[in-house]
Formats: structure tokens, sequence, C-alpha cells
């Protein structure tokens, strides 16, 4: 029983130590410019064709939709 312990404790030691290692960090940032991929504005897309008018009316229309300030009003009968 205490060679098997001895040995299940031997196997587990490399992978133990594989975990302390310093792994080498992905950098998207170098010293003045970034490297990752382009940020794009809303309003470049299939839908709205690049028309940032149309895009603000769009947001516009669904914030009214997602007001409630008039349910809690009370109506006069």
């Amino acid at each position: 029983m205490r060679k098997v312990l001895a040995l299940a404790i031997a196997a587990m030691l490399p992978l133990a130590a594989a975990g302390c290692g310093e792994q080498q960090a992905v950098t998207v940032y170098k010293q003045g410019q970034y490297q990752g991929k382009p940020d794009k504005q809303p309003w470049d897309n299939d839908q709205f064709k690049s028309d940032k008018l149309a895009w603000e009316r769009a947001i516009k229309a669904r914030n009214d939709i997602q007001d409630e300030t008039s349910r809690g009003t009370p109506t006069a009968n």
C-alpha cells in the first residue's frame, strides 16, 4: 500500500510543479499603440449602412418605448 501511495505522489509531483512556472502573458498593447482588433462604430453595420443619424433615431425610439414614467401616473376616470 505504501508503494502505491509513494508512486501516486511521485506521479503527481511533475504535474504540481508544472503549475508553478511563469507563463508568457498575451499582450495586446505595445508602447504607444493598441495591437487588438479595431473598434467599429455602432452604426457601421448592414442595418444602418454607416448612417449615424438613422442609428441615433433608432436608439431614441427604443428608449422612448422603454420609458416607464407614465406608468405610475393614474388617469382620471
